[in-house]
């Protein structure tokens, strides 16, 4: 089974972008790693921020199946004021040393730190020397950020492929409920009840009863793989 790196702007990106095809690839056997590059840290968060939301992110990853959860130590909202190579190079060190073939990764939606983790993480995953062996990388969306672009001006998500999540789906909430400092209340997007709604509308778009939405960065499968792969 493949090994699996999804990247993470913020701790709870992951499962609200990908939480049910996380699980669905560890119950298959991959091995999953998710790394987060940002975290709260004061004084523009509240004291405690950081330790918190890292607890509630691993709590949630543990009943997704992760196998590894990487933090790296960037401040949330402030991405901007580091150095492109220096990032650049911190993703693809993970990168290198896993050697994934699969990578999942946000979509550059309204939220800065999204878009400069994208692009950071499309140079580490480019089909040259050990990124050769990446089979797909995609990108996932993100309930409320990827939402608010402007249309016509800011880059809309058109998404590919949907992961049938119908068998995971419970594990995907059940790992969002972990993490009740990122909840807000319904018709909030960040809400149990949102998040719920566009699983089934995702799902209805594919004919399923779940599922998750990603935009195709690049793939190179072969049909042979797909067995091997795919959970």
């Amino acid at each position: 089974m493949a090994d699996v790196v999804v990247v993470a702007p913020h701790s709870d990106d992951e499962v609200l972008g990908a939480g049910g095809t996380i699980a669905a690839f560890a119950r298959a056997g991959a091995t999953v790693t998710v790394v987060t590059v940002c975290t709260e840290y004061e004084p523009i968060f509240p004291a405690g921020s950081a330790e918190l939301t890292q607890a509630e992110a691993k709590r949630a990853h543990k009943l997704l199946g992760v196998s590894e959860s990487i933090f790296f130590d960037y401040s949330a909202v402030e991405l901007n004021q580091v150095p492109v190579a220096e990032l650049n190079g911190r993703i693809q060190q993970v990168m290198d040393g896993i050697n994934p073939e699969i990578v999942f990764l946000p979509f550059p939606d309204r939220h800065i730190d999204h878009r400069i983790v994208c692009e950071a993480t499309v140079v580490a995953t480019r089909p040259y020397r050990k990124g050769r062996q990446i089979r797909l990388t995609a990108m996932y969306e993100t309930i409320s950020e990827t939402f608010w672009n402007v249309p016509g001006t800011e880059p809309t998500f058109s998404p590919h492929w949907t992961v049938d999540i119908s068998d995971t789906i419970e594990a995907k909430l059940a790992a969002f409920g972990e993490m009740p400092s990122r909840h807000v209340h319904f018709p909030g997007p960040r809400s149990i009840e949102a998040l719920d709604a566009l699983a089934k509308f995702r799902g209805s778009q594919a004919s399923c009863g779940y599922g998750e939405a990603f935009q195709l960065v690049r793939t190179s499968l072969h049909p042979t793989e797909l067995t091997r792969m795919w959970p």
